[in-house]
């Protein structure tokens, strides 16, 4: 980076960009996340009373339903602060902002959104389970951001944790490069602190503290001194790949100082190449504060991070922007959040510049300013407010009205940050209102709803005239009817949840589409010719191949919009179609009669044309379910699972309980948590994500067909 440091932070900065740290914390449904974060904000002073999940106490999960459930729907953002003892950080204060993600895969937009904003992250895993579906599903939505991680295992409290399984759990499932920087001192209920390879000493809790305040800095336990010895070694020579300096020193065997241990695991980390690994226990209080001084250490500050893409709103020029209070203020908003007392809440990361209440910024998507009534900080539901935001800031803000999840407020009048990108609903049902009454506080509640969650989508059927609601599953729509109930007082009956299946093509296919009009006076006239053709996992595309301007440059985005609009509704059951390429190829345009609408409609029919003979196929999604029972029960569940159409992809025996793994069509699964609990006797628990869409058997077709032909559910 050209500018100094201290050229990029303002003066009137409490802290400055290098010590600040905006981390997610997230995981596998219950790994212990919220547990986790709970125990960070006691620690760093935010709360003086520790909150626990089981008693609908903990900090961040503030909603009635979350606190009811015990599990988290919507991510927290909180600011902590935090001082190192030791080290080259010695006695600075750093701002870690923190946002506890859910892990149920329902939510899975609210992990997306959080990490696309992030810095780095804390990846929780259970010692007991290892590493779990979910965890493999936000592991590679951290990758797909390029956010730099540490791993926490949590749970070393209980019995069957096995530390260092969960490290190789990390190296083989997820193609991790983990390496312990604490190991621990006994597991289970022998679990009683950490040995720290860094400085190569051991810190045992004191228990006569239930808080975890107190423990001593003690020699390494003669019988783990080799074991201590063994990963510390393995973590140096690790290192030696990421550090010159470190790396001649080992070669030559010469001691390795602890400041260049620890400078080498912070560019190891912030590679993407490295994940250093710390045991603990949430609930027992042990291994936190050893897991905030490596968040400070080596995750990275704003000013460690690549420059943020962003483009010109025409969309031809890219840049990288980074931070720097001096600059024009830029940032994202990531997420909406309707409160009850001061409207809606709109949460924005501050990319470069300073963000001041008052200020007037700019929306590229809708091409109006918006203006920043108030500023907060946030502590989940308590605020604090502030007059200025600087760059690498996250905050909230309240006043701007016409948002969405991923626009861009700026003050430079063409830039366009990337937004978040997130999955397409996979199921869908009717709602409609008990009453009048609720007709209009219905309209209203969904319509906010749906702002604020990018994977809630509203639609209405033309044929019954019903209301459509889709989600990410049964329980992303179940909260959502429960929200409507509780937050906008409405009473709703909900329909039968139906499948939100797609449509495909499977060989390549030419179209016409000509949209002629003459009745006197200036007519209509749009020609359009495409070639479709297959796109495996790449979603929808259009391709202007257009030479010698037999199409003006300007019908070609109304023509490029006709073709998208013909995909929402195939030809096999009117389903929308995915992972096609439609290449514009030809067509013809008259001086006089042409226009937009009419080169829409030209793209429209050449799209249903192409469509019928690219020997179109329903597909419909595919989950992945994880099963975990006793082994007595393992039969019952397999069998059961075959019956629904799945597919067992591995199944792995630990400590008496037996993960099975299969992928099951959802179609098959509605009902499933009652009956894996009659199978199991209620001793047996399941997870599930969607995983991909597969063609629908020749059998399940004609059912599918003829009861969306009766009652289409569309996304």
């Amino acid at each position: 980076m050209s500018k100094s440091l201290s050229s990029l932070n303002s003066p009137n900065r409490k802290f400055p960009l290098e010590h600040t740290r905006n981390i997610g914390i997230a995981a596998h449904i219950d790994a212990g996340k919220t547990t986790t974060t709970e125990r960070i904000l006691f620690y760093t002073g935010v709360v003086h009373k520790m909150g626990e999940v089981h008693d609908g106490t903990a900090t961040t999960d503030w909603m009635e339903q979350e606190r009811e459930r015990g599990i988290t729907i919507t991510a927290a953002a909180i600011s902590a602060g935090w001082k190192t003892k030791e080290g080259h950080f010695a006695n600075i204060d750093h701002r870690i902002n923190i946002i506890d993600t859910p892990g149920h895969v329902d939510f899975t937009a609210e992990v997306e959104r959080s990490l696309r904003v992030l810095d780095g992250a804390v990846a929780v895993f259970c010692a007991v389970a290892g590493v779990q579906p979910q965890s493999e599903t936000v592991w590679r939505q951290m990758n797909k951001y390029g956010v730099p991680r540490v791993a926490f295992v949590n749970k070393m409290d209980r019995t069957g944790a096995d530390f260092f399984g969960a490290v190789d759990d990390i190296r083989q499932k997820l193609k991790g490069n983990a390496h312990p920087l604490f190991i621990p001192v006994g597991q289970g209920e022998h679990f009683k602190g950490l040995i720290d390879l860094i400085k190569n000493v051991a810190y045992v809790y004191d228990e006569t503290d239930p808080k975890g305040m107190k423990y001593n800095t003690v020699d390494i336990p003669a019988d783990q001194k080799d074991e201590a010895k063994k990963w510390r070694d393995g973590l140096i020579e690790a290192l030696a790949d990421f550090d010159d300096v470190l790396a001649s020193k080992y070669l030559d065997g010469q001691e390795v100082s602890i400041d260049e241990i620890r400078s080498g695991i912070r560019k190891a980390t912030l590679s993407m190449n490295f994940i250093g690994v710390i045991p603990g226990s949430a609930f027992k209080n042990k291994g936190v504060q050893m897991l905030l001084d490596c968040v400070v250490d080596f995750l990275p500050s704003p000013v460690d991070m690549r420059g943020q893409r962003a483009f010109t709103d025409d969309g031809e020029k890219e840049i990288a922007i980074g931070p720097d209070d001096s600059a024009k203020v830029t940032g994202l908003c990531f997420k909406l959040w309707s409160d009850p007392f001061v409207g809606q809440l709109v949460f924005f990361r501050v990319y470069r510049g300073q963000l001041k209440k008052g200020e007037a910024l700019y929306n590229p998507r809708t091409r109006k300013t918006e203006r920043i009534s108030r500023l907060v900080l946030l502590r989940a539901m308590d605020r604090e407010e502030i007059d200025v935001a600087y760059s690498g800031d996250i905050c909230a803000m309240i006043g701007p009205k016409d948002i969405v999840t991923g626009d861009t407020l700026t003050l430079e009048d063409d830039l366009v940050l990337e937004p978040p990108t997130f999955a397409d609903p996979v199921i869908s049902m009717s709602i409609e209102p008990n009453s009048k009454a609720d007709q209009e506080r219905l309209s209203i509640g969904l319509q906010r709803l749906a702002q604020e969650d990018p994977t809630f989508r509203l639609s209405s059927n033309q044929e019954t005239g019903q209301t459509i609601i889709s989600g990410m599953g049964e329980l992303h729509l179940e909260i959502i009817v429960d929200r409507l109930k509780r937050e906008f007082k409405v009473e709703a009956k909900s329909g039968k949840p139906q499948i939100s299946y797609r449509e495909t093509i499977n060989i390549a296919a030419e179209g016409v589409g000509k949209f002629i009009r003459q009745s006197g006076g200036r007519g209509q006239y749009g020609h359009v010719e495409i070639k479709l053709e297959p796109n495996p996992g790449k979603g929808q595309e259009v391709v202007n191949e257009i030479v010698g301007g037999v199409i003006p440059k300007e019908y070609i985005k109304p023509s490029t919009e006709g073709i998208l609009e013909a995909a929402n509704n195939g030809t096999v059951a009117g389903y929308p179609v995915i992972d096609f390429k439609a290449r514009i190829v030809f067509g013809s345009f008259h001086e006089v009669d042409s226009n937009e609408m009419a080169f829409k409609m030209a793209g429209i029919f050449a799209f249903k044309e192409a469509m019928k003979d690219a020997k179109p196929i329903l597909l419909e999604p595919i989950m992945k379910v994880e099963v975990v029972t006793p082994e007595e029960y393992q039969g019952d569940i397999m069998g059961d699972l075959n019956r629904r159409r799945g597919q067992i992809q591995g199944m792995e025996t630990k400590n008496g309980l037996c993960n099975i793994n299969a992928l099951v069509p959802l179609a098959e699964m509605f009902g499933y948590a009652t009956d894996v609990r009659s199978l199991s006797k209620g001793r047996a628990s399941y997870t599930m994500e969607p995983s991909n869409f597969q063609q629908v058997p020749a059998q399940i077709l004609k059912q599918v067909v003829e009861s969306s032909s009766r009652a289409p559910a569309r996304t």
